[in-house]
Order: structure tokens, then C-alpha cells, then sequence
């Protein structure tokens, strides 16, 4: 079957705007286009607008789309699968913070108790979750299975307490990072020491073990993963690389 753009627009709730500028960059090519210039989509193409828009539900931009859509070996029935995975780990995600809300309802009203750590579950879960499907598999190869699995049970057994200071010394180590490199820091400045301390503090908040060697092995993988590398580097870029050079040199003193 056969869609007009105003069609395939109505039917899968995007602008025939949208659709002309997926056919600009290339991510979503009409089946043809008549002699006055209307385009039409055919089956293969509404498949592929689906696995578009299941993709930019899931957070990727469109040039990262793009890349996986037109690789050779895509199988769209793979992607499905990762798909259903994917919205599965979101669904029980949700369900776990609807659960949270209502026991803290009911704890409120005196109906129940509920610990400070209960009230904190569902966040440091899906912490342990995303960082599972970033960077498990990389980690594992590094570190062992048993020293990854230690890291996600001293995450999931913090206090309320021990979570707030987690989640502040990231985000405070990423702020002096995004000023030094803003301001030119140099590695081996008494600054970049003090983010150095920092950052070895937040590791050992879920690390077993932690030894200047190790410091410099996880700091190593934030430049040369691209993965690690977006996560420092998502508002300036070359963050990623001031921390490297930074615990190259400060590690161990």
C-alpha cells in the first residue's frame, strides 16, 4: 500500500514538515515523488519511519539513526527485539517509581512505614540499570564480573544520604571540569588536583578496591570510548581529556 505524505503524516502522527526534512538529510527517502511533486511512501518506508520514531523515543538524534538504519547488516526484526527491551526496561522502571509514590502516600498518611532507603530504591536502580547497558560489557572486560557486581550492590545499599552525596560529586566534578576547560586548566594545576581527589572520591563509593592504578585505567577509558568520552564531554568538549591528563598526574601523590 501506498501513502501520500499528508497520509503517512495523519497515520503515524508526525509533520509532513518532519517527513520533508527526513527525505533533506537523507535519514527517510520517499518510494517516489509524481510529476508535481508530491511524495508517496510505500511499506518499506513506513517501516523504516516506525524504527525512526522508535529510536528518538529511546533518545538517539537522527544522525545516529541514520548511521544504524543504513548499516549493512541492520535487520529491522533485531532492532524490534532491542526495541521491546528497551520499553520493557522503562515500563518496570515506571512501575518501580509508581510503587515508590504510592508506599510514600501511604507512609505519610500513617497507613505504613517506609524506610528512608525504600523512598531512594527505584533511582538507584535505574542508575545501576543505565550504567549496565552503557558500559557493562566494557567494564566486566576490565574489572571481572565479580568486582562490577559488588559496585551495583554498594550503589543499591546506599542511604539516602550516601546517594545525595553520590549524585553531588558527580555532578560537581563535571561543573570544575566544564570551568577548567573553559579557562584553560592545566593538568598539573593545584585545581585539577583537588577535581583528581574528587573524582577518587566518588569512585570509592562503589569501588571494593581502588588503587591510583586502576584510577588511571577507568580515566583512560573516558578518552578513548566514545561513550565514556559523550558522557564527560556532553556540554564542552575536551572534559574527558583535562580528567585524563589530570589523574595521569596527580594519581598516587
Amino acid at each position: 500500500m501506498e501513502y501520500s505524505i499528508r497520509k503517512l503524516s495523519e497515520m503515524a502522527g508526525v509533520s509532513a514538515r518532519t517527513l520533508r526534512y527526513y527525505d533533506e538529510i537523507d535519514l527517510l527517502k520517499p518510494l517516489y515523488t509524481d510529476d508535481s511533486g508530491q511524495r508517496y511512501y510505500g511499506e518499506n518506508e513506513v517501516a523504516l519511519l516506525q524504527q525512526i520514531l522508535f529510536y528518538r523515543e529511546r533518545g538517539f538524534d537522527l544522525k545516529r539513526i541514520q548511521r544504524i538504519l543504513y548499516q549493512e547488516d541492520f535487520d529491522i526484526m533485531q532492532a524490534l527485539e532491542e526495541h521491546l527491551l528497551e520499553l520493557e526496561g522503562k515500563r518496570k522502571y515506571m512501575d518501580s517509581l509508581v510503587r515508590t509514590v504510592k508506599q510514600t502516600i501511604s507512609s505519610m498518611k500513617g497507613e505504613c512505614e517506609m524506610s528512608d532507603k525504600e523512598k531512594f530504591q527505584a533511582f538507584k536502580e535505574r542508575l545501576v540499570k543505565e550504567n549496565e547497558e552503557h558500559y557493562g560489557e566494557e567494564i566486566r572486560k576490565k574489572y571481572g564480573e565479580e568486582s562490577v557486581s559488588e559496585s551495583n550492590k554498594k550503589v543499591l545499599n546506599m542511604s539516602e544520604e550516601d546517594f545525595e552525596k553520590f549524585k553531588c560529586l558527580e555532578n560537581e566534578i563535571k561543573d570544575r571540569l566544564r570551568r577548567g576547560v573553559q579557562f584553560g586548566m592545566a593538568p598539573d594545576s593545584e585545581e585539577a588536583g583537588e577535581i583528581v581527589k574528587l573524582h577518587k572520591e566518588w569512585l570509592c563509593m562503589t569501588w571494593k578496591n581502588f588503587t591510583p592504578e586502576a584510577h588511571m585505567g577507568v580515566s583512560s577509558m573516558y578518552v578513548v570510548d566514545d561513550r565514556f568520552k559523550a558522557y564527560y564531554d556532553s556540554e564542552v568538549s575536551g572534559c574527558a581529556e583535562l580528567l585524563y591528563q589530570s589523574v595521569l598526574f596527580w594519581a598516587g601523590k
